[in-house]
């Protein structure tokens, strides 16, 4: 009894310092969380370096109990605060330009255009754009581009030489292994299952995964070559030639506008500025700058456009920060209609789908918020296709980039059937006992057998069914006919240009057009209303709860991994599907 006291003592003394550790941990955090006052001095400059993967949404800063060793997190910004910054930029009186700076630059063509506009706003408001990288991808070399000036390293790179896409493909690792896909889907271009069935693209995919390209790299083209003062005709013999090998070359053809060193770049900053050569160069990086305090426009908080950002993956349940779970978000669509304040829903949809189920309970409940009487605005960031194009099918508008990637109207089903690979590579083999023919009919992806010709049968017609019903979804939301619908589904993907000429979209803008569309329906005047973002952010106790043991766990993984993370995401989330999937084909990443 006294070694059990003495336990209970000490378990009870741990709690309390962990507990108390822990509150004076949480009250330091919060406190430097608290963003500090930054005063902007007159002349200065805004630098930009868009380096890092950007969400539409961002994260806000502070506590951040992933990382216990490094509690206090910057804010990591989404597009919308790129956006807002640059349009309080141009109108700050001691910001007189901007200076970008390129490297890599991982942001999706329609983030990127959606950036690039702002930038071309920020000019017309009279301020000067300089950009400048050592090396710079085809992606960086179209934002910088907009730029007034854009120079170079001497011993730098710009790589101009047309877009591509690369599949990877694992049915002949799938051989080896015995292990056998067992694949169903609607539409001869949803080509999600190519990778587990084929060893190259099929025709179709390969048709529209061409027309694709082609259409992202003629708005490449055209939007470059005017920045640059050329024609599209000779800055596409740039690019089909390759042409620009050297940073001698990128002035030659006039990529670029010279060859410089960083410091030389610092004199032609200080000339615009109108300072002396050894003046400091007054500058605050964009982050810094997301500290400041801009315009208030806040309204009538009465009057409320709630904008909901759906990004990641589509998945049943409640889901997670990364990906769209179908109940979580359905509650909160549900609960934003039912405050009589909101009186317009913006829908910025940021994914490729996922989960069928899902992805109808969360268009039911927009269907409700018009039925309400609530206007429904669509607006589509680099990816909404599949599930994606299924939630937005019924808003009563929809936006998209001219690069946005969309459509992708069809279904699929996939299982793994085992067996052989349990039997032949495991030594595992499994025997049944059941009560009816189908009493051991699949519920899980992962098979220990074949399936029978019936039971295909009986997904097959639930892939159908599915597909029939996401056609009748789009003809209704769309007021198209079922049958033209067809025409552009079976599993297409489309641009968002391309998605505008079929009627899949309605008019070609960004998040801020959706906005202003959403106020107009709701009758509201500039300033009569008041912008709230869903779904609400995780209190920091809860974040801290939820992530414990993931986080290590995670960055374990990743490094391990480096630069195979990315396939292993896709395929541990195609060990979590559940169900049928209305899902992008398998992976578009263009470069």
């Amino acid at each position: 009894m006294q070694f059990l006291k003495y336990v209970l003592a000490t378990i009870i003394g741990l709690f309390l310092f962990f507990f108390l550790g822990f509150l004076i941990f949480m009250g330091i955090a919060m406190s430097a969380s608290k963003e500090s006052s930054v005063t902007i001095k007159p002349n200065s400059l805004l630098k930009i370096s868009l380096n890092e993967a950007m969400s539409d949404r961002g994260e806000e800063g502070g506590f951040n109990p992933d990382n216990l060793l490094n509690p206090i997190q910057e804010a990591k910004l989404g597009l919308k605060d790129v956006i807002g910054n640059i349009q309080k930029a141009a109108k700050d009186d001691n910001i007189k330009g901007i200076y970008l700076s390129l490297s890599g630059m991982p942001l999706g063509f329609a983030q990127m255009d959606e950036v690039r506009q702002e930038l071309e706003a920020f000019k017309e408001a009279g301020k000067f754009i300089v950009a400048y990288g050592s090396v710079m991808t085809q992606k960086a070399y179209y934002m910088g581009s907009v730029a007034d000036e854009i120079y170079i390293n001497p011993q730098g790179l710009v790589e101009l030489k047309g877009l591509g896409s690369t599949l990877m493909f694992f049915k002949n690792a799938l051989d080896r292994l015995e292990i056998e896909p067992q694949i169903f889907y609607a539409g001869n271009f949803k080509s999600a299952t190519e990778p587990f069935r084929l060893e190259k693209m099929s025709e179709y995919n390969r048709l529209q995964t061409q027309e694709l390209l082609n259409d992202v790299n003629d708005k490449y083209i055209a939007t470059v070559a005017k920045s640059r003062n050329m024609s599209d005709s000779e800055f596409t013999n740039i690019m089909d030639q390759l042409l620009v090998r050297t940073s001698g070359d990128a002035v030659q053809y006039k990529v670029v506008d010279d060859t410089l060193y960083l410091d030389q770049v610092h004199d032609i900053l200080r000339e615009k500025l109108g300072i002396d050569e050894d003046d400091k160069i007054s500058a605050v990086s964009i982050s810094k700058y997301n500290k400041v305090k801009g315009e208030d426009k806040k309204g009538d908080r009465s009057n409320r456009i709630a904008v909901i950002y759906a990004e990641g993956s589509i998945v049943d349940g409640k889901g997670d920060d990364t990906s769209i779970g179908g109940d979580r978000f359905a509650e909160v669509i549900r609960k934003v209609r039912r405050d009589d304040k909101t009186k317009a829903i913006v829908l910025r949809v940021n994914s490729g789908g996922g989960s069928a189920l899902a992805s109808d309970i969360m268009w039911r409940e927009l269907k409700l918020a018009r039925e309400a009487g609530i206007p429904v605005v669509a607006s589509m960031g680099n990816v909404a296709a599949s599930g994606g194009y299924y939630i937005s099918c019924n808003a009563d508008t929809i936006l998209a980039e001219e690069n946005t990637i969309t459509g992708s109207i069809g279904v699929f089903g996939m299982l793994a059937n085992m067996e052989k690979f349990y039997n032949n590579k495991l030594g595992i083999t499994f025997d049944t006992v059941k009560t009816t023919s189908f009493s051991d009919f699949p519920s899980s992806p992962i098979l220990d057998r074949s399936l029978k010709e019936e039971e295909k049968a009986i997904i097959q017609q639930g892939v159908d069914e599915i597909y029939d019903v996401f056609l009748q979804r789009v003809a209704n939301g769309r007021a198209l006919p079922k049958s033209s619908v067809h025409e552009v589904a079976q599993g297409r993907v489309w641009t968002g240009t391309q998605a505008k000429k079929h009627g899949l979209v309605d008019v070609i803008g960004g998040l801020e057009d959706a906005v202003d569309i959403a106020a107009q329906m709701a009758g509201f005047e500039e300033g009569d209303y008041r912008i709230y973002n869903y779904p609400k952010r995780e209190k920091p106790i809860e974040k801290l709860l939820k992530s414990l043991g993931e986080s290590a766990k995670t960055d374990a993984i990743k490094e391990e991994l480096g630069p195979f993370y990315h396939q292993y995401q896709q395929l541990k989330q195609l060990s979590e599907m559940q169900g049928i999937q209305a899902r992008i084909p398998f992976e578009i990443e263009i470069h």
